[in-house]
């Protein structure tokens, strides 16, 4: 059986450089191509030790393990131990996940389908059935994307969650409770007061607010709807017009609300907001319901934090 060594040192090289570029990524590091390419090397270098006297040594854990922070002390270097451990974990990490969901794609495709006693039963080749070289090559890539994107969205949402408050609105006699995304992007305020503008979905308010101030807002064009309304309702003097721009539109209008109080609960404080104007949006802010406002970030700035001992 011929061995191309040439072959399986490449595509060892290729696997240790994505999974460095990988672990660079999570570990927002900037990235230093010749130190990635050294560590590459390194690890790498473990195959042409499997064919000399030392290949004992490269099959031990503990080799393994030697290689690895060779690795690492070059990719990445030493700034202080703490550092080097995270770096190391990082990449172990990000190893045995990409390793992972190539080994079960693997194992998921190649099943074996016979029958026992007039039943049909699936059997898994076992970690005795070769991977073919076409499934490394085109399954790692494929992995390492998936892994990294999904990653990016494991941040994503921890991103959002630590963003998200709890929005309480009094309106005259109406009260309710709100999802809040905080978005250093609004930056909405009302024309006239100067007030920073709170967008809320309108969809979500329905039972809270009039239908009649409700079906206005959420038609495309509010100001035409709202000059043909002649229905009046017990929010009138509280509704003001909120011009915004979207990207391709221009003179674009929002039905906004002055509120009686706004209060802001966060993980650290509760806020206080005074000068806010709660504009209703009519299209859904979040399609997977994980907000139903996004908070100015000027109303916890400005807003007076609340003694809730």
């Amino acid at each position: 059986m011929a061995i191309y060594l040439d072959v399986i040192w490449f595509l060892n090289f290729s696997f240790d450089l994505f999974l460095l570029l990988l672990t660079a990524i999570l570990l927002k590091q900037k990235l230093m191509k010749i130190r990635i390419l050294i560590g590459a090397l390194i690890g790498s270098g473990i195959v042409v030790l499997l064919f000399t006297p030392f290949a004992p040594i490269a099959t031990h854990p503990l080799g393994k393990l030697s290689v690895s922070v060779f690795m690492i002390l070059a990719a990445f270097g030493f700034k202080r131990f703490k550092y080097f451990a995270k770096c190391l974990l990082t990449f172990y990490f990000v190893t045995f996940m990409v390793g992972g969901a190539m080994m079960g794609a693997h194992y998921f495709i190649q099943t074996e389908i016979g029958f026992a006693d007039g039943i049909l039963m699936t059997n898994s080749g076992g970690f005795g059935d070769p991977v073919s070289w076409l499934f490394v090559i085109a399954g790692f890539p494929a992995a390492w994307y998936f892994s990294r994107k999904r990653l990016d969205d494991l941040e994503m949402k921890k991103i959002q969650y630590d963003m998200i408050v709890s929005v309480y609105v009094r309106i005259g006699e109406a009260s309710f409770t709100l999802k809040g995304l905080i978005d250093s992007g609004n930056q909405l305020y009302d024309p006239i007061s100067k007030s920073p503008v709170m967008i809320a979905d309108a969809n979500k308010l329905k039972g809270h607010l009039p239908d009649a101030l409700l079906d206005i807002a959420l038609q495309e064009d509010v100001m035409t709807a709202l000059t043909a309304s002649s229905e009046s309702h017990s929010m009138d003097n509280r509704v003001r017009i909120i011009p915004f721009r979207v990207v391709g539109k221009s003179n674009q209008f929002l039905i906004g609300l002055k509120p009686d109080e706004v209060i802001v609960t966060t993980k650290d404080e509760t806020i206080l907001a005074s000068k806010t104007i709660i504009g209703l949006n009519r299209t859904s802010l979040s399609p997977e319901g994980e907000y139903d406002c996004i908070v100015h970030p000027k109303m916890l700035q400005s807003g007076a934090v609340q003694d809730v001992s």
